[in-house]
C-alpha cells in the first residue's frame, strides 16, 4: 500500500516530469513556445532568443528532470539521493515561490487582459510546491 507521503511525492515527481517533458518539446518546437507565452518571433529578442531559447529551455528540462528524480526518491521508488530531504524542502520552496505571481496574474487577466495560461502556470507551480512540501514534511 502506497502511504500518502509516498502518494504526494509521486504526484509532484510526476508533476515535474510532465513539466520536463514540456520544455523538451518546447526546445524542440520553438513556435509552440512562442504561442504558449503569447509572444511574437519578432518581438522576442535579446540574449535568449532563437537557439538561445531552445538551450535555456532545455536547461529547465534538466532541472525539472533532477527534480521529478528526487521526489521518486523521498517516496522511496528510487535509491535514495544526496541530501534528500533538504533538496525536496528546497524544491517545493522554489515552485511555491513561482506561485507567488498568481495573485498578479489573476489580477492582470482581469484588468489588462492578460493570457489566461500564465494563471494556469502559477496555479501549477503551487500544486507542485504544495505536493513537494507536504509529501516531505507529512509525519507518519
Amino acid at each position: 500500500m502506497i502511504v500518502k507521503q509516498n502518494f504526494l511525492l509521486i504526484a509532484g515527481g510526476l508533476m515535474s516530469a510532465l513539466i520536463s517533458l514540456l520544455h523538451v518539446i518546447l526546445s524542440l518546437k520553438p513556435a509552440l513556445f512562442y504561442r504558449l507565452i503569447n509572444l511574437n518571433k519578432e518581438s522576442a529578442s535579446g540574449p535568449i532568443s532563437g537557439n538561445g531559447l531552445s538551450i535555456a529551455a532545455l536547461i529547465l528540462a534538466l532541472f525539472f528532470a533532477i527534480w521529478a528524480f528526487y521526489a521518486f526518491s523521498g517516496a522511496r521508488l528510487i535509491k535514495p539521493l544526496p541530501l534528500l530531504r533538504r533538496v525536496l524542502i528546497a524544491i517545493g520552496i522554489v515552485y511555491i515561490l513561482r506561485s507567488f505571481f498568481l495573485p498578479f496574474e489573476v489580477s492582470m487577466v482581469l484588468t489588462k487582459g492578460h493570457p489566461f495560461q500564465f494563471v494556469v502556470y502559477s496555479a501549477i507551480s503551487l500544486v507542485t510546491g504544495l505536493l513537494y512540501l507536504v509529501g516531505t514534511l507529512w509525519k507518519r
